[in-house]
């Protein structure tokens, strides 16, 4: 064997054994495992895995799009479009997003517990009650992250086929979306309103979908990508002087003060290309803020920056 096939075969071998997949196994009781690995770790979960609890919104709408039960959620501030569970007997009230209530969520009995960010401080607490899992976005690497997490819990459920074509679809649209922003020069802000404080959000960062998934350029190259943004001025605004502004009303997604249009477009605010083209979108701030990272949230970005971007 020459040397040439020994090294690519090596190569090869190499590049395999680096990949991230879900792999599956059967134990000796017969009980099918899949071994995810995700944020927090690697965990041995059931297939099928019984009374599920989901403590992130954006899996949850998963679960929806995807016909899957599930036992527990989080109900406080619980996202409009997923209102129907609000009142649903059958899925159990286990506290906040941010504090869910240990006692309930153990009561359950779960075969799965879902956490994110929010609740990834408290991994190795959920881990004693049930096998977890922490699908959030890894936001240096969205789309991929993001299909990981869907193809995780496809993976889990049996529900491979409709993952897939769920993906594609949103792959068509996102490639539509790149396709018109690539030929545009214009320039984009994400912003957070917090009860009167504004923050920016560049590529990299907790919104960057809108830069590093949709294409549109960024109006400022330098925003620091950090959790909680950078803190700026309606000087800054009007300095930078966005093409669009994406706001996100942080107040309004948590049931706190709001930020209106008219509020946000002060003096300064109204001298940039954003505000003389009828370009400040408000965001639904609880797909953007409480969600986002499910199949039907996703989606229903895709709607707001489709709308925003055509002309």
């Amino acid at each position: 064997m020459s040397k040439f096939l020994i090294s690519c075969i090596a190569a090869s071998a190499l590049i395999f054994t680096s990949c991230k997949e879900t792999k599956t196994e059967t134990t000796d009781e017969n009980v099918e495992k899949v071994s995810v690995e995700h944020l927090s770790g690697t965990t041995e979960v059931n297939k099928n895995p019984k009374n599920a609890v989901v403590l992130t919104y954006g899996i949850v709408d998963t679960f929806e799009d995807l016909g899957i039960e599930f036992k527990g959620a989080p109900k406080t501030n619980l996202p409009a479009y997923l209102s129907k569970y609000a009142d649903d007997a059958n899925i159990v009230d286990v506290g906040g997003i941010k504090e869910p209530n240990m006692e309930k969520v153990n009561a359950l009995e779960p075969e799965l517990i879902i956490i994110s960010a929010r609740t990834a401080s408290m991994y190795d607490e959920f881990s004693k009650i049930a096998p977890t899992i922490n699908l959030d976005i890894d936001t240096k690497d969205y789309m991929n992250s993001f299909k990981a997490n869907q193809r995780t819990i496809g993976k889990l459920f049996g529900k491979e086929e409709l993952v897939e074509k769920e993906l594609k679809v949103i792959d068509e649209r996102v490639a539509k979306i790149k396709e018109a922003t690539a030929k545009s020069e214009k320039r984009g802000l994400v912003v957070l309103a917090n009860e009167g404080r504004l923050s920016a959000y560049g590529t990299g960062s907790r919104f960057g979908i809108v830069h590093d998934v949709f294409g549109l350029k960024p109006a400022d190259q330098k925003i620091e990508a950090s959790t909680h943004g950078q803190a700026i001025s309606n000087e800054f605004i009007k300095e930078i002087n966005p093409d669009y502004i994406f706001v996100i009303d942080r107040g309004a997604a948590i049931k706190r003060a709001t930020m209106g249009k008219e509020e946000f477009a002060n003096a300064l605010v109204k001298e940039t290309s954003a505000y003389k083209n009828d370009k400040i979108i408000f965001l639904n701030p609880e797909v953007w803020y409480l969600s986002g990272g499910g199949l039907k949230s996703i989606k229903m970005m895709l709607d707001e920056v489709e709308q925003a971007i055509a002309e």
